[in-house]
């Protein structure tokens, strides 16, 4: 936060290859930052940091009007097809000590495909790394973020009745993380229906944390 009236949010995405973090990652920014395209390997290879215009009037704090910047930290995906897992881990923790060394992290967001199940070493991966880089803090700093929630619809179901018939691994995780999940629809004319309301719920989560973001060394 740079003065009373407005607020940065720092956030970086983490998941396996091609759980479209790169494509979350433009949503919250509102842009094409981040290149996004399907591929049977990993596209991303390397951290980018995206910044977005300035949203203004996005909420009132203390009877004021806050406009608000999102900064969003993009990672190779983990596992990744040509990478090594030591080698991604390295990177990342490197930029994260570089982008959000000072300024903290307020959120590290495990993007996962709605319509493909949460299980098995690989799906897990990101979240061991995500509590290595956090440590004990992680349960306070991370959430899910569901790509391709329409699928949750076309199949009859609502958002809570689909983690409820999630596999165990997933519970297990939602229940330690508070139930801090957000879903992304990829429906309306316009990217602001898509992302305005990530954002609302993004920013109650960053509220529990009372705007704190976690800092790194």
């Amino acid at each position: 936060m740079t003065d009373s009236n407005k607020v940065i949010i720092n956030l970086a995405l983490f998941g396996v290859t091609q759980s479209g973090k790169s494509s979350a990652g433009n949503t919250l920014l509102g842009s094409n930052d981040f290149h996004s395209s399907f591929a049977p390997c990993s596209v991303t290879k390397g951290c980018s940091l995206g910044r977005s215009c300035h949203l203004h009037s996005f909420m009132r704090r203390r009877g004021h009007e806050i406009t608000l910047q999102v900064r969003v930290l993009d990672t190779p995906g983990y596992p990744h097809s040509h990478l090594s897992k030591k080698h991604v881990k390295k990177e990342i923790k490197k930029a994260l000590a570089h982008h959000f060394g000072q300024d903290g992290l307020h959120l590290a967001l495990l993007v996962q495909r709605a319509d493909m199940p949460f299980c098995g070493q690989e799906a897990s991966s990101p979240i061991r790394m995500i509590q290595k880089l956090l440590e004990h803090a992680w349960r306070n700093y991370t959430a899910i973020l569901f790509t391709h929630a329409e699928k949750i619809e076309e199949c009859g179901l609502c958002e809570e009745s689909y983690i409820q018939k999630a596999p165990d691994t997933l519970l297990t995780l939602v229940n330690s993380i508070r139930h801090r999940c957000v879903f992304q629809y990829k429906k309306g004319s316009s990217l602001n229906e898509q992302r305005i309301p990530i954002l609302e719920r993004i920013m109650e989560f960053i509220k529990e944390n009372r705007y704190q973001g976690l800092t790194f060394k």
